[in-house]
């Protein structure tokens, strides 16, 4: 099966349609006047329906098991066609679109099965997804102006060479997927007024992000917060909490974590762990919502 461990948890919804065409204007009748030998037709379709949309990980080899807290079924008679309509929703790490074409296939060989025995001809026809929403496809931020980023790594013993930079790297190549242009990439020791002068630096030269990996901890030398926290205009402490929260449920360390995050004047600035786990996780957890600040600052408007 497909990882998403290192997805978000978001709201999702499909809706599938499914047509079930009779062959006679009877069959019609029989189904509407609740005359059809086997029984109510519409309820028993449903029920089946419903019980699918709750299986679908257990007839589909690559569909996750996941919480199922939404589902409707809905009939429209058009004809000698009989219009299925299931909506699905969830919230959830992943898309509920197959559970939503299971639930309608399903409810149709339900009407199949329950009317065979009065009309020969019956076909299920157009079995297909007719909307979906959730997950990262609903926050492709786009830009007509690339975003540029840099990429400050804060750790004593890598600038003095003792070890080799990893979360720094992980932060640039995660950023390159979503086209954000790495402008600055330096490692620099744990001291607050380098990291002040260097944030300034950035500032001036109208770098959209600045982000920081290291010194958030609680060692004498994890001065990060301390040095970021003075110069920030306006923090946005719901973004640290996002890192925060998403850790947590990988590891019990992640509450130690002092990440900060805010905007100077248009340049947003997030400061993440040291550790490569750590600012891979925080990455996770924030990208690509976070992209919406950028929106919003250039006189964009909430959805």
């Amino acid at each position: 099966m497909v990882d998403i461990t290192y997805k978000n948890k978001t709201l999702r919804k499909a809706i599938a349609q499914a047509i079930v065409k009779v062959s006679l204007l009877d069959t019609i009748t029989a189904i509407k006047e609740n005359n059809v030998p086997k029984g109510n037709v519409f309820e028993m379709a449903k029920t089946a329906g419903l019980f699918a949309a709750k299986r679908t990980s257990d007839m589909i080899p690559d569909c996750h098991p996941l919480p199922i807290e939404y589902t409707s079924v809905n009939y429209e008679i058009n004809d000698l066609q009989i219009i299925i309509t299931v909506e699905i929703r969830t919230i959830y790490k992943t898309g509920v679109e197959v559970e939503a074409m299971h639930a309608a296939s399903i409810v149709a060989l339900t009407f199949y099965d329950m009317l065979k025995p009065i009309d020969k001809n019956i076909e299920i026809q157009n079995i297909r997804l007719i909307e979906k929403k959730g997950g990262k496809s609903d926050k492709k931020d786009k830009f007509n102006i690339p975003l540029t980023a840099s990429v400050i790594v804060c750790s004593d013993s890598i600038s003095s060479g003792r070890k080799e930079d990893r979360a720094g790297k992980i932060i640039i190549d995660k950023l390159s997927k979503f086209g954000i242009e790495n402008s600055e990439y330096i490692i620099i020791p744990d001291e607050i007024t380098k990291i002040q002068e260097l944030i300034k630096t950035y500032c001036e030269k109208k770098i959209d992000m600045i982000l920081i990996t290291g010194g958030t901890g609680l060692s004498k030398r994890d001065v990060t917060p301390e040095a970021v926290k003075p110069l920030l205009e306006k923090e946005i402490p719901g973004v640290a909490e996002a890192m925060r929260s998403y850790g947590q449920d990988r590891t019990p360390l992640s509450m130690l974590s002092r990440s900060v995050a805010g905007l100077i004047r248009d340049t947003l600035i997030i400061t993440l762990p040291g550790s490569t786990k750590g600012a891979e996780e925080s990455m996770d957890s924030i990208f690509p919502a976070i992209l919406h600040i950028f929106k919003i600052i250039n006189g964009g408007q909430h959805e």
